[in-house]
């Protein structure tokens, strides 16, 4: 069988449907960040067990996910050898169900497999409009490490597949405003993170960013990248909406690349505002 591990902020909408999707399991961890709702009610109701991370600030995975995420792997007792990860925004299929369990059954070396998740938004599946649809949410927890305070990438120590099947992803659940202020405090934390890989002159390579074979460290160059053009907000729009072929998901791809793009425009504007404290 396989373990699932929903990290949790606050959720009690969301998570209910997210335990019935992954029900099949006899092992499943609700990492909690001190939810003031009922969170951690609905869980242990459910039968998860519940864990929550001593010594957090109040920010968002106590201000630096990739710490955040790296404790729980090392700290959590799982059951099995492998983990499925999900958020509580999101469910399992069961034609992805299938695959896992199949996966770990016969792995065949592979020590980490990558999902194709769907996004929904104004009740459309955005098939076009995401920038990735790909993620390592199916691992054995000694062989992977999140590096990245925010939206981190994902270090494997070893090979890694692909599971056909879906992970439905429902962003915009709690609503608009519920995304942007969530968006708002990712914002701050991805200025931070630019500010710093420029202190550490992490090194950056515009041909890995094209050529690097591994999916999430060609990710990592290509956000460095992405980081050093002018215009991003607009340069993202048009990825996303023209590249991406976003346009043929009607109004809904439109909306999202829109508001992609102000995500984008809010990084910047706080990055300016960390270089100007920094020089006065």
């Amino acid at each position: 069988m396989v373990s699932v591990f929903i990290p949790t902020k606050n959720e009690e909408k969301d998570l209910p449907g997210c335990l019935q999707s992954v029900a099949w399991s006899d092992d499943i961890h609700v990492y909690d960040s001190n939810s003031t709702d009922s969170t951690v009610k609905i869980a242990e109701a459910a039968g998860a067990r519940v864990t929550v991370r001593p010594a957090q600030d109040p920010q968002y995975f106590g201000g630096d996910e990739s710490v955040h995420k790296n404790w729980a792997l090392r700290n959590i007792a799982f059951k099995y050898p492998w983990v499925l990860h999900l958020d509580a925004d999101e469910r399992t299929t069961p034609e992805l169900v299938a695959n896992v369990l199949q996966a770990v059954k016969d792995p065949g070396g592979h020590v980490a497999f990558q999902i194709q998740r769907r996004d929904f938004f104004l009740g459309t599946w955005l098939k076009h409009v995401q920038a990735s649809p790909y993620y390592l949410r199916l691992f054995r927890p000694e062989k992977l490490h999140y590096e990245r305070r925010i939206n981190p990438v994902s270090v494997v120590d070893g090979s890694s597949g692909t599971l056909g099947g879906f992970l439905d992803h429902y962003p915009f659940s709690k609503g608009l405003s519920h995304w942007v202020n969530r968006h708002n405090a990712y914002s701050t934390m991805e200025a931070q993170q630019i500010i710093e890989n420029r202190k550490a002159n992490r090194p950056f390579s515009l041909k890995a960013a094209f050529t690097e074979t591994n999916f999430h460290e060609r990710r990592f160059h290509q956000k460095e990248l992405f980081y050093r053009l002018p215009a991003r907000p607009l340069i993202k729009f048009a990825i996303l909406y023209f590249g991406k072929r976003g346009l043929l998901d009607g109004k809904a791809g439109f909306t999202y690349a829109v508001l992609q793009s102000f995500y984008e425009y809010m990084i910047v504007l706080k990055t300016q505002e960390l270089e100007t404290k920094q020089t006065s």
